[in-house]
């Protein structure tokens, strides 16, 4: 059940299909129900109209035969649904016929023709039914002597709720032919035309259905492909325009705010390269000058600010370049990746230990630039060592994405300044020393490039420490 309704949710076809085929089961349904009481009606009425012509060819036939043969006749005139019997001619009650009528159909036809008993040859009356049945709905009808066959004495009847029907003949010479028919005419379903006229149009609205949808659902699975790597910071080349109207225009568009977005992109950061660039000249002049300082101290102090101006642009424009990165996108192994990060950093003496997934299922093939999750990784785990003195780092997945924890167990960050650190040059160490605080653009840059991933950094504290979750979407 869950995945039906999984592929409701995801699937457009699905959903159109459904939507057609229950649109047209429904407008069948409908109209079948409509025309049910005309369907019984002209059925019953065809029955009567047969019922009668077989009764008024019978009455001529005993006009002729001999008697001897009379009984003969009537029991060849009798079918599965009909039976023949002379009475005299006498007012009998409604009732009584009925339950004669009732005797001679529980007489099977192959005894009445003095046959054996055969697929064909009928076996009397269905079970379940019996003379209260018969006797249900029984009353005088309308008369079917307005057929010119028919003399006009001729009384008829219904009962068994009106599956059954009665004719009176007079024959003239004091007797009267009893025609009785019995059978359940109300239709079977699967015996209609309607189980093969709904299959037929269902298959054919069905190809309808799937070659309509795939031609609109063709070009609206390129668009969210593009759209997802293009919020992922992957190149993305221009969209064939293709569809209906509706779609070709949104493709259009698409294309447009990509090529907005890349100029608008190379734009910025060709205007930022060059301001770095033009900075490096004053910076190198103020540098100089700074060395014509008698002022050993002043001196000094000079150039460690010009110094910390210099890495500080460095920075702005390593954050900048994050926006542009030439790196090519491919498939990696996440789990490993993470891993030598933490084995790098153990190398050099860092205090990080990984915690694997010991699942079969553990390794994670994930799409992204690896340079730049290393970078992010990397600045994660070394804040953690920094400020409290080791990290703790796993990697978990689940049908929403994949996230690397970085765990420590510091004195962390105060609750109001959570997202307060991922402002540029914000830092909560007052000294600015970038011996002991850094530049405050590393989790900016970190938080960056997990955007540009389509994730995010998310701080939470602990009791003690920090937790730092990288959040990564899953793969497309």
């Amino acid at each position: 059940m869950n995945r039906i309704v999984g592929m409701w949710q995801k699937s457009l076809t699905v959903q159109l299909l459904s939507s057609m085929l229950v649109a047209l089961f429904a407008s069948q349904a409908i109209g079948f129900a409509i025309l049910w009481d005309y369907l019984q009606s002209d059925l019953r009425a065809a029955a009567r109209a047969e019922l009668a012509s077989r009764a008024a060819a019978v009455a001529r036939l005993t006009q002729t035969v001999p008697p001897d043969l009379l009984v003969e006749l009537l029991a060849i005139s009798s079918t599965a649904t009909s039976r023949f019997w002379i009475s005299d001619n006498r007012q009998v009650a409604l009732d009584s016929w009925v339950r004669q009528a009732f005797d001679r159909f529980e007489v099977p036809l192959h005894d009445i023709l003095g046959e054996e008993g055969g697929p064909e040859a009928g076996s009397g009356l269905p079970a379940g039914v019996d003379v209260g049945y018969f006797l249900q709905g029984a009353e005088w009808s309308l008369s079917t002597a307005d057929h010119a066959e028919l003399p006009v004495l001729t009384r008829s009847l219904d009962f068994a709720r009106q599956y059954g029907a009665g004719v009176i003949v007079p024959l003239g010479d004091g007797r009267v032919l009893n025609a009785a028919y019995h059978k359940n005419i109300a239709p079977s379903l699967w015996r209609t035309h309607l189980p093969l006229s709904l299959t037929l149009t269902a298959i054919l609205v069905s190809l309808v259905g799937v070659l309509t949808v795939r031609r609109i659902a063709s070009p609206l699975r390129q668009l969210t492909r593009a759209a997802e790597l293009l919020g992922r910071g992957e190149q993305v080349s221009s969209l064939d325009v293709r569809g209906p109207e509706d779609i070709r225009r949104t493709t259009v568009a698409f294309n447009s705010m990509q090529e907005r977005l890349q100029r608008f992109v190379a734009d910025r950061t060709r205007m930022l390269a060059a301001i770095g660039h033009d900075l490096r000249t004053p910076l190198t002049t103020l540098r100089l000058r700074a060395e014509l300082v008698e002022d050993p101290e002043l001196q000094d102090r000079m150039l460690a600010t010009i110094d910390e101006m210099q890495a500080m642009t460095e920075a702005t424009l390593s954050l900048v370049g994050q926006d542009s990165s030439a790196e090519p996108t491919r498939t990696i192994d996440l789990t490993a990746l993470v891993e030598s990060v933490c084995d790098d950093l153990a190398e050099i003496g860092y205090p990080v230990r990984f915690v694997p997934d010991e699942r079969p299922e553990a390794r994670q093939d994930y799409r992204c630039r690896p340079e730049g999750l290393k970078r992010v990784i990397r600045n994660l785990i070394e804040n953690a060592v920094r400020y409290a003195g080791g990290a703790d780092v796993r990697l978990a997945s689940d049908d929403r994405g994949v996230t690397v924890v970085v765990e420590d167990e510091g004195p962390g960050i105060p609750a109001g300044n959570l997202e307060d650190v991922f402002t540029p040059f914000f830092r909560l160490e007052e000294s600015r020393s970038p011996e002991t605080g850094g530049i405050g653009l590393g989790l900016s840059i970190a938080r960056a490039i997990a955007r540009q991933h389509g994730g995010d950094i998310v701080l939470s504290r602990r009791d003690p420490g920090l937790r730092a979750t990288l959040v990564l979407p899953q793969a497309a």
